[in-house]
């Protein structure tokens, strides 16, 4: 039994779809905007630690760093803040919601609603492939971030740099354990950490900027047109490390369905764009007074009583960075398995309340083995900054192309054409900006590149396998309506209880059933053929759940409808049903499941290249039981075992 797909749209209110819109009391709203500090803004608000210094290194590789070069990169930086995120993301992006919910599978939902054809098809594979470079980001930042704030201890002492690896190792494996116990209790520290981290990177900036207020001259753009104009090729390269900048402001979208637009909005112009803006600007005056602080100008802004408790909080501060983005996979994980495009997987719940607390043992395990070889092999955030780069910005590119047939959707006219200009600009820009990072795939851009091409082509032999497999178990199959009436007039042996089977297609025959009457020869009193959809909205309402229609006398089909963020849960759909609808017997005692277990061999002909058969196997054989991902207690199940030829 595989998960289906809700060919129409299901309009359900769910709880994370009126996140986006509902007006919060006062007190609620600045909880919220903590949170979202906590949560959203992790990965983004780290970035000072290593950006500036990764820009100007690179630029000092072409030309000597004088004052108007300072000012030309501040003002490129500046600008790509106020362009990218301020006005991409938090003002046009946002608005992209999916019931709510944000993220590349929720758009990608969005932008194929209602498409056909070969258009569906490319947006599709976008979507996927966007979709896959998270997950090299979801290695990477954790190995950049806590990296570069354990290097703060080098301008402690030198003596001190050959434990920076050994130490962030301690620091990731202690990170990654504690995935299974939840991040509830420490999601109540993350908005105030990462509020006094926000404070101290305005505190710092602002004390620099007080004795070097010429840096200010930076926020004219001129001065960043001026370096462009002078030189335009580097400029252009320059782009791989200002992106740096960036990260995280998928992260905006993402998390959008648990704090909605206004907190993540309200966050962002009210504190983290002030505090990044001073504390870049704050680098920049140190630089102009001394070019010498180029080797860690982040850490070098704060007095020497100062730097200890400041690699403290940064490491602090990039562990929240690291916990945002490998709940981030996890959540991508499940939205993939839900809609499809990956095979059921082991999914804990960490809290009784929060939905979005959940744990995927498997992919903490290959995420942990990632990051640490990655910390291992590159040993320092300078050598990470390429990888990273490119992970980011395939990401961006992907969502401008996602909005980009979306956002203009249903609009006509001027305000349509207004709408192509802008999204044209912006995906212009992204255009320029992973391009600045291809440059970089020799440098280490070729590891995120091979992680997003494995899990690609991962998903979509999964897609196509199942695609393939849903087929031909409708070809010559009878329709279950009248294969049913034949049985209640022609009936084979009755025996007390209820058969529940799992069906893909509530309109054929399921084979479990086929193999049942051939070998056991019986039939229960009452039977039901239950299916589970999985909708392309993340909640479904509570009234849209379940269907329920009878076929004869003694025989129903059940259609459970989830949301992609949901997970199914048989017996409590069982239990709603059996209170609608008192005259199906469904005490679990008396209810036994009957489901297919399939085998994949290889046909005469294969519909399958022989590797993509071969992955495809590997995959089904090691995912997570139906018994288990369902819910259902093994104790009442029955397998049937069949061979389907690919």
């Amino acid at each position: 039994m595989s998960q289906g797909t809700v060919s129409t749209p299901i309009s359900p209110t769910g709880a994370a779809g009126a996140a986006g819109g509902a007006h919060h009391a006062p007190s609620s709203r600045a909880a919220l905007i903590l949170g979202a500090l906590g949560v959203v803004y992790g990965d983004i608000g780290t970035s000072p630690l290593y950006t500036l210094r990764a820009c100007l290194t690179g630029l000092s590789v072409h030309t000597d760093l004088e004052p108007a070069h300072l000012l030309g990169v501040l003002s490129i930086l500046f600008w790509m803040l106020m362009v990218v995120v301020s006005f991409k993301y938090v003002t046009l992006v946002l608005r992209a919601d999916n019931r709510g919910e944000g993220g590349t599978l929720a758009l990608l939902e969005l932008a194929v609603r209602a498409r056909e054809g070969k258009l569906r098809w490319v947006l599709i594979v976008l979507g996927i492939f966007g979709a896959a470079l998270f997950y090299g980001d979801s290695m990477i930042t954790p190995a950049i971030s806590v990296l570069s704030a354990l290097e703060g201890i080098g301008i402690v002492s030198h003596t001190l740099d050959h434990w920076v690896v050994p130490i962030a190792l301690v620091v990731l494996i202690a990170l990654f354990a504690i995935q299974s116990h939840g991040t509830a209790a420490m999601g109540k520290l993350f908005g105030p950490v990462m509020f006094l981290w926000f404070a101290t990177l305005a505190a710092l900036g602002g004390w620099q900027i007080w004795q070097t207020p010429e840096v200010l001259a930076a926020l004219n753009p001129m001065w960043g047109l001026r370096f462009i104009v002078e030189f335009p090729w580097i400029s252009f390269v320059l782009l791989g490390a200002v992106v740096l900048a960036l990260t995280g402001a998928e992260a905006l979208y993402a998390d959008m369905g648990h704090f909605g637009r206004p907190a993540i909005r309200g966050a962002w112009f009210s504190m983290v764009l002030p505090a990044l803006t001073l504390c870049y600007f704050g680098q920049g005056a140190l630089l102009l007074r001394d070019p010498t602080a180029i080797r860690n100008p982040f850490f070098l802004m704060a007095p020497e009583w100062g730097l200890v408790p400041l690699v403290a909080l940064a490491t602090i501060a990039t562990i929240v960075a690291s916990q945002a983005v490998i709940s981030g996979a996890y959540s991508v994980t499940r939205q993939a398995v839900q809609l499809g495009f990956w095979p059921r997987m082991q999914i804990l719940h960490t809290s009784a309340v929060e939905k979005g607390q959940i744990y995927l043992p498997q992919v903490n395990a290959l995420l942990l083995c990632a990051v640490l070889i990655l910390v291992v092999w590159f040993r320092n955030s300078d050598n990470l900054a390429a990888a990273y780069g490119f992970a980011v910005t395939g990401t961006m590119l992907t969502t401008s192309v996602l909005a980009f047939a979306v956002l203009p959707r249903g609009t006509t006219g001027v305000k349509r054409m207004m709408w192509f200009l802008v999204l044209g600009l912006l995906l212009v820009l992204d255009v320029l900006l992973f391009s600045a990072n291809v440059f970089k795939i020799h440098e280490g851009g070729w590891l995120p590149l091979m992680v997003a091409i494995v899990v690609f082509t991962l998903m979509m032999t999964w897609r196509r396998g199942r695609r393939l497999l849903s087929d031909m178990q409708q070809r010559d199959r009878q329709p279950l309506k009248e294969f049913m009436a034949q049985l209640e007039e022609y009936p084979p042996s009755r025996v007390p209880g209820t058969a529940i089977f799992m069906t893909m297609n509530s309109g054929n025959v399921p084979p479990a059933l086929l193999h049942n009457l051939k070998h056991n020869k019986v039939l229960h009193d009452h039977v039901l053929f239950l299916t589970i959809l999985v909708a392309d909205v993340p909640y479904i309402a509570p009234e849209e759940r379940f269907e329920v229609t009878k076929l004869s006398a003694s025989s129903w089909t059940a259609t459970v409808n989830y949301g992609f963020k949901e997970d199914p849960d048989v017996p409590e759909a069982l239990r709603l049903i059996a209170e609608a609808y008192p005259e199906l017997d469904l005490e679990p005692m008396r209810t036994s499941f009957f489901l297919s277990r399939q085998t994949v061999v290889a046909a005469r002909k294969p519909a399958l290249w022989r590797w993509r058969r071969v992955v495809f196997s590997f995959m089904a054989r090691n995912s997570t039981r139906s018994t288990k991902f369902f819910k259902i207690p093994a104790n009442r199940v029955v397998e049937m075992g069949m061979q389907v030829e690919l």
